[in-house]
């Protein structure tokens, strides 16, 4: 099998950070860079686990691993590693659906435990993100697909500082505007066409806002992520971060 994701660049920022070496017993792995590699194979093709392919190893022995994984964190680090420090100038923040298979809705607790929800597309999640200047991902958070976008703007731009924020209309709320204006930041943001005192709107600097949906079209090319089958908040979260590590880091 030849076709790989990970360049010798990005496997050294990670190297360091990956749990197990290859004098480890157990299942620490002998090599974390095909692991990985597995990993991403099952995020890119949306395929079952029970379909990697044997040059990886025993199926079952990789997902163990890549759970203990999830709920180490790891893949969080990963991300962090591979992301250059962002260009806070503008963030630049946006929404989108992905459809939930059936698969994906067997959780403890059912599809209500988690960020899943039933909208005009049926059982959705909603990826809402935060982009630096550049369109690289700098935080994410996870809504049912029925909750309104800017529900979780606050605790996404929690603690970031930045100089202006760009989004569309979905995000047109006298809240956010307020919370903007508190911070000094630059307010870009299309308006609703009932706002009674139209803000004003810099055009130019609002056509960067193409930058998040060029972000949101990388991501959904990893088709586990744009058709969710995790049944957990965790485990899809890790592997969006595992995603975005790659597309940051290109």
């Amino acid at each position: 099998m030849e076709r790989f994701v990970l360049t010798d660049a990005q496997w050294a920022k990670m190297e360091p950070h990956c749990h197990g070496k290859p004098s480890d017993p157990g299942r620490s792995g002998s090599n974390n860079r095909r692991f990985i590699e597995a990993i991403l194979w099952i995020v890119r093709t949306g395929s079952p686990w029970r379909d990697l392919p044997t040059v990886f190893g025993n199926w079952n022995t990789i997902y163990k691993r890549y759970r203990d994984w999830v709920k180490a964190d790891v893949c969080t680090r990963l991300f962090e590693v591979c992301s250059d420090e962002p260009d806070m100038e503008y963030a630049m923040v946006d929404a989108t659906i992905v459809k939930v298979h059936r698969h994906g809705q067997g959780s403890k607790g059912g599809p209500q435990s988690q960020a899943i929800g039933r909208s005009k597309g049926g059982m959705t999640t909603k990826i809402l993100a935060l982009t630096d200047a550049l369109g690289n991902l700098v935080r994410f958070v996870l809504l049912p697909g029925h909750r309104f976008d800017t529900v979780g703007v606050a605790p996404l731009i929690d603690g970031i500082g930045f100089d202006g924020l760009i989004a569309d209309k979905a995000f047109d709320s006298n809240q956010i505007v307020a919370d903007l204006n508190e911070r000094g930041a630059k307010v870009v943001i299309s308006q609703h066409p009932r706002r009674k005192a139209p803000l004003p709107l810099d055009s130019e600097i609002y056509k960067w806002r193409h930058l998040i949906e060029n972000f949101f079209c990388k991501l959904k090319e990893f088709k586990r992520i744009a058709m969710r089958a995790d049944k957990t908040d965790q485990s899809f979260s890790a592997i969006i971060h595992l995603a975005a590590a790659v597309i940051n880091s290109r």
